[in-house]
């Protein structure tokens, strides 16, 4: 059988019939040091189409008190980028979904630019979702060790992001666009506002050329059913780290909570 590259399996999604792609993004070490590869492998049996997989890191501002506290513990457990590539040795073999990476640059500028890209590439992961590295400077400095190793850069917009803003990322993307549903921090909120649905309205009426994804307050299958009205698909966090933190049994606990926000 052929193999399918990293960036093929993610373009795969864009082109199904339906919509409604679940992206679950969890944090590497989280709640224990060695379950990354358990996680990826239950997310992907019960359904999920996407994984995000958080880089801890000690100050990661974009993220609320249950993400964060999960870097914390996963810090805590020993986690670091080194551990995080060793285990994802194993997701080629194992995992046929994509993966992304999602975290903070200053631990990637230490481990090294290339040489992160690089190890990224060779252990199949599809692209990276890192907020605090700034469009241009990626345009400028590192987009063609990206390209170089087959990796995604995923740019976020917000509510306050001009249209024309977005259509310059759109422009400069080269996968889906991460759109942040709410000018806050990640954490799950009750229900979409009708604040929420005229900034997804007008991301559609923009008739973009690559996809987005809708995250930030996704946490149940209402919400999840709301945002893939307007996009792609939504990006679940911060509900599924606590459903990891409460379960007893953590595949059960991960089965149940994929098919319940997809209503299976």
């Amino acid at each position: 059988m052929e193999k399918i590259s990293s960036t093929d399996k993610l373009a795969s999604l864009w082109h199904r019939e339906a919509g409604e792609i679940l992206s679950v993004y969890f944090t590497a070490g989280y709640p224990k040091l060695h379950q990354t590869s358990e996680i990826a492998a239950k997310l992907q049996e019960s359904g999920a189409d996407l994984i995000e997989i958080g880089m801890p890191y000690s100050d990661p501002v974009a993220d609320g008190p249950t993400i964060q506290q999960s870097n914390q513990v996963a810090l805590e457990n020993g986690m670091t980028l080194e551990l995080l590539m060793e285990q994802l040795l194993s997701f080629e073999q194992n995992i046929s979904i994509p993966v992304i990476l999602m975290g903070y640059f200053n631990p990637i500028l230490q481990y090294g630019v290339e040489r992160f890209c690089q190890h990224c590439g060779e252990r199949g992961v599809s692209g990276l979702i890192i907020p605090d590295l700034p469009v241009q400077e990626y345009l400028d400095h590192y987009q063609q060790v990206f390209q170089e190793f087959n990796l995604h850069n995923i740019f976020l917009i917000t509510p306050q992001t001009s249209d024309q803003r977005i259509r310059w990322i759109d422009r400069h993307s080269s996968s889906f666009i991460y759109a942040v549903s709410d000018a806050s921090i990640t954490g799950a909120r009750s229900g979409i506002s009708e604040r929420q649905e005229a900034y997804f309205k007008r991301l559609q009426s923009l008739d973009l050329q690559h996809p987005f994804l809708i995250g930030f307050g996704i946490s149940d299958n209402e919400t999840f059913r709301k945002a893939c009205q307007y996009a792609k698909g939504a990006i679940i966090g911060s509900a599924f780290i606590n459903a990891l933190k409460e379960a007893d049994e953590l595949g059960d606990g991960i089965e149940n909570f994929v098919h319940s926000i997809k209503g299976l």
